[in-house]
């Protein structure tokens, strides 16, 4: 077994996470694609608590939890491509806003499965918590600034879920976050972002085929 190996699954927006961040600091690694339907028994062995992915061995030792990951990755590997910032201040920032991130973006996705009366606060909440996110961005180039880093990893990774939020929802995100989606675009352009995120329509066909058409 490689020295670094990356228990993941390809369309997930969590393990995409980590696979940008080692790519940002250059880290070689194995990829270990998993069966989330038939784990395996090193997946179970690794995360036996919630048996998920993505889990990061490293010298046989694993890290769970894609945001737990990607603070140990800045941790283990601090020589290049810095992905918090140095002031405590700045740091605890950023891991507020990632933690927003999880639990007001993505946990949000009710809109997926839901109809009616639901569907619309749904929406309301989604929209509001990407507001939120649009306001706090502001007119920097990324969340911390000038440097891309974790909450721009955080959040690049459901992008790419947007383009079904907005099927599901009927609503535009530009419409009412022009300068996320510019921020978005922006984050692309990095080859370790592109070569990690799913195509949006992707993830629409996984969507429709997991909770059936809008």
């Amino acid at each position: 077994m490689a020295d670094v190996v990356l228990l993941d699954f390809w369309a997930s927006p969590f393990g995409q996470r980590c696979r940008i961040a080692l790519a940002e600091k250059g880290v070689a690694y194995e990829y270990s694609e998993q069966n989330l339907e038939q784990k395996s028994e090193l997946l179970l062995r690794s995360n036996p608590v919630h048996k998920k992915i993505p889990v990061l061995l490293h010298g046989g030792r694993p890290v769970c939890e894609s945001l737990l990951i990607l603070t140990y990755i800045d941790e283990a590997w601090p020589e290049v491509a810095p992905l918090l910032p140095r002031d405590p201040y700045a740091r605890a920032q950023a891991r507020f806003w990632a933690d927003y991130i999880d639990n007001k973006v993505y946990t949000k996705a009710r809109l997926l499965t839901t109809k009616g009366e639901a569907l619309e606060q749904a929406k309301k909440d989604m929209i509001g918590a990407l507001m939120t996110l649009d306001s706090e961005l502001g007119d920097k180039d990324y969340f911390g600034g000038e440097a891309f880093g974790f909450v721009d990893i955080a959040f690049v990774t459901l992008t790419p879920w947007f383009y079904t939020y907005e099927k599901y929802g009927d609503f535009s995100v530009e419409e009412h976050c022009p300068r996320i989606v510019a921020w978005a675009a922006r984050c692309r352009e990095r080859e370790s972002v592109a070569k990690a995120l799913t195509d949006p329509e992707k993830v629409y066909e996984i969507v429709q085929e997991e909770y059936g058409a809008n």
